[in-house]
C-alpha cells in the first residue's frame, strides 16, 4: 500500500558539535518518504524545489520507489535552504538562517494518482498548504496525520486549528502540546487537545521517548539511548513517516497497531541521528531495522 506525503525537499547546512555539513539535502518531506519508503510499496511525494536540486538525487528517490510526479520543478528558481546550529546538548539549535525561495510561491497541485490516498501524511508547512492539500483529496481516507510546529501557532493558530479539525492524528513536541492546550501537564494537555478534532495525539519527547495518546489509553515509547547522535535533524519527520509507512504497510488503523506503528517511526528517527543529512538511513537493509526493533523490545520489555 503506498501513501501520500507533503513537506519540504531542501538544502541545510548543519552544525553540531561533532562536525558541520555544508548545502547537504534535507526537509520534512524528504526525511519523512525515505522513512516510510522501507515499509510501503511506494511513497508519493508532494514538495516544490528550484533547478539547482541535483538529478542523481530525483533518481535516488524514484529507485526507492518514492514517486517524484508531485513534485514541483521550478527551473530558474533555488530550493529551500536552511541552516541551523545545534547546542551542546543537542537538544536546542539556532537557526542563522531560512530561504524560502520557491516554497514561497508553494501551490499543491496533486496529480490524479495521488487523490485516492488512503494514508496522508501533512508535513510541517504553512497550514493554508495543508488545507489545499486536504481539499484535493477525494473521500475515503483511512488516517490523516498532521505535523506542525509552535511558529504556527504563533502566527496562523486560526487557520491550523481549521485543519486539526480535519486529520485523525497529531503530531507535536511537549513544548507544543503545552502551547496549543495551555495546560502544563501533558495528560491535560492531551485530553485538551483530543477535543479539538484528532482522534490520537503523539506527543514527541525527543531523547526521552514519545507518548501516544487515544481511545482513553496512553502508551510511551522509549528512546534508544545512542552512543553518538550525530546530527538530530529531521529525526522527528523520520518518525512521522515510519509511522504512518508502517501504517500504510500493515493497514490497520487501531490504537494496538498505532503502539507498534510508534516503535517502527523511533527506530528510523534512532537511525537519522546517527549521522548527518540522510546518510545513515539512505542504504538500509531490512536486517538493520529489524535488529533495531529488537532493541525497542530488550529495552521496554519486563516482567512483573
Amino acid at each position: 500500500m503506498s501513501y501520500l506525503t507533503v513537506g519540504t525537499v531542501a538544502f541545510d547546512d548543519i552544525e553540531t558539535p561533532f562536525g558541520r555539513a555544508e548545502k547537504v539535502i534535507g526537509g520534512a518531506g524528504l526525511y519523512s518518504a525515505i522513512a516510510g519508503s522501507y515499509f510501503t510499496d511506494q511513497v508519493n511525494l508532494v514538495s516544490i524545489i528550484g533547478g539547482d536540486w541535483p538529478k542523481e538525487e530525483l533518481k535516488y528517490l524514484n529507485d526507492k520507489n518514492i514517486n517524484t510526479d508531485g513534485i514541483e520543478v521550478v527551473q530558474d528558481g533555488k530550493s529551500f535552504f536552511w541552516a541551523g546550529k545545534y547546542h551542546d546538548d543537542m537538544n536546542g539549535r539556532d537557526t542563522l538562517a531560512t530561504e524560502l525561495n520557491v516554497l514561497a510561491d508553494f501551490d499543491p497541485d496533486l496529480p490524479d494518482s495521488y487523490k485516492d490516498s488512503k494514508y496522508i501524511l501533512l508535513g510541517n508547512l504553512t497550514p493554508e498548504v495543508q488545507s489545499k492539500v486536504l481539499n484535493q483529496i477525494n473521500p475515503g481516507s483511512k488516517l490523516i496525520v498532521l505535523d506542525t510546529m509552535n511558529f504556527w501557532m504563533d502566527v496562523a493558530l486560526d487557520g491550523l486549528l481549521e485543519v486539526i479539525k480535519r486529520i485523525d492524528v497529531l503530531t507535536i513536541n511537549d513544548e507544543e502540546a503545552r502551547q496549543l492546550s495551555g495546560e502544563f501537564s501533558l495528560v491535560k494537555a492531551a485530553e485538551k487537545i483530543l477535543t479539538m478534532g484528532p482522534k490520537y495525539l503523539i506527543i514527541k519527547k525527543g531523547e526521552h521517548g514519545a507518548l501516544l495518546f487515544g481511545e482513553d489509553q496512553i502508551f510511551f515509547a522509549p528512546a534508544l539511548p545512542i552512543a553518538e547522535v550525530k546530527d538530530p535533524t529531521g529525526a522527528g519527520d523520520c518518525f512521522a513517516g515510519g509511522f504512518v509507512g508502517y501504517i500504510a504497510k500493515s493497514g490497520d488503523i487501531s490504537f494496538e497497531n498505532m503502539k507498534r506503528a510508534v516503535i517502527h517511526g523511533s527506530a528510523m528517527a534512532s537511525f537519522c541521528v546517527e549521522d548527518f543529512s540522510i546518510a545513515r538511513i539512505k542504504e538500509l537493509s531490512s536486517f538493520d531495522i529489524q535488529e533495531r526493533l529488537k532493541s525497542f523490545v530488550r529495552l521496554s520489555q519486563f516482567d512483573i
